[in-house]
């Protein structure tokens, strides 16, 4: 796994080891970050479920200003931290050891301009924080990766994008 674009493009990131987290792919994260990209310069950003990082550090890489990374499984956390340190990304990072469903239902309307969300498929996750989000916009764009057959709620304005078994839908906040 490797950060595509950016400041720190081609540098390789530490995974959490085993098979409890399933990394985005490259050619995903990279269409991922290209329908977000005219959001990114100087955005916070919100990377749920976040692993290793990697979504949030391509975001760090591609010009966000500081991104905050929630998650709660002990080997990601050590991932994450080994990923940020190696990249000397520590300054524009927070690191959030919760559940990302409990975190964004303490969040207020507009917290971050970007969150990104990738978690476990067939879950009821991405549905949860989706309703979250319809609740309290707690930022100005919603990005979620899921399973290709996992439920989202409909909103208006958002879009899905379909890479094999995975989909990403992107729910922007109501004006």
């Amino acid at each position: 796994m490797r950060i595509v674009a950016g400041e720190w493009g081609g540098r390789r990131l530490v995974a959490p080891p085993g098979r409890g987290t399933r990394p985005t792919t490259d050619r995903v994260r990279e269409a991922w970050m290209s329908a977000v990209d005219p959001y990114l310069d100087g955005a916070r950003v919100l990377d749920l479920f976040a692993g290793s990082g990697a979504l949030g550090l391509e975001a760090l890489s591609r010009g966000a200003a500081h991104a905050t990374f929630v998650e709660q499984a002990p080997p990601a956390l050590q991932s994450l931290r080994a990923n940020l340190s190696a990249l000397g990304a520590a300054a524009r990072a927070e690191v959030v050891r919760a559940d990302a469903v409990r975190y964004v239902a303490g969040l207020e309307a507009g917290a971050f301009d970007l969150a990104f969300a990738d978690p476990p498929y067939a879950q009821g996750f991405a549905a949860a924080l989706a309703e979250a989000f319809a609740a309290v916009p707690f930022a100005g764009l919603l990005c979620i990766e899921h399973g290709r057959n996992d439920e989202i709620p409909e909103f208006p304005g958002a879009r899905t994008r379909r890479y094999g078994d995975t989909a990403l839908t992107f729910i922007p906040a109501p004006e």
